[in-house]
């Protein structure tokens, strides 16, 4: 390799580096609200994973797979496939409703619980949403 590569893949490598501790760091109170959320059988058994994203001036973010944007039953279909295609009256549907619910109360409880939070905000988990063939050019 000449000089000028090696000063090229020296640089690339401290920015990739850079980046992945920017977007994978997790501040130690973040840290510690999630290992709490999984430390809860009812939370860490879930079939969708709830977390803080951040922390700020006591303010926690949570990811959420629901929101007024998208039609509730399309998402418990995806969380539980087993509904897939049932009616949104039907018993199994009401079932997976409130479990989702359930669940996401006892989130926002305990982190609400933290010492250091004074307010909890809820924010749609695209990211995931894509990965399991949610469209948003429609909405």
């Amino acid at each position: 390799m000449d000089r000028g590569t090696k000063i090229y893949a020296t640089v690339l490598g401290v920015i990739s580096l850079s980046l992945a501790i920017l977007f994978l760091y997790e501040t130690p109170n973040v840290r510690e609200i999630n290992n709490q959320l999984k430390s809860i059988t009812e939370i860490n058994d879930f079939p969708y994973q709830f977390k803080v994203l951040r922390i700020k001036n006591g303010t926690a973010t949570l990811n959420s797979p629901i929101s007024t944007e998208l039609p509730c039953g399309k998402i418990i279909g995806i969380i539980f496939p087993s509904i897939k295609g049932k009616s949104l009256l039907s018993p199994e549907y009401q079932k997976a409703q409130k479990k989702l619910a359930k669940v996401q109360t006892l989130v926002g409880n305990t982190v609400q619980g933290h010492p250091d939070i004074k307010k909890i905000v809820w924010e749609l988990d695209r990211s995931w949403l894509i990965q399991n063939g949610v469209s948003f050019n429609n909405l």
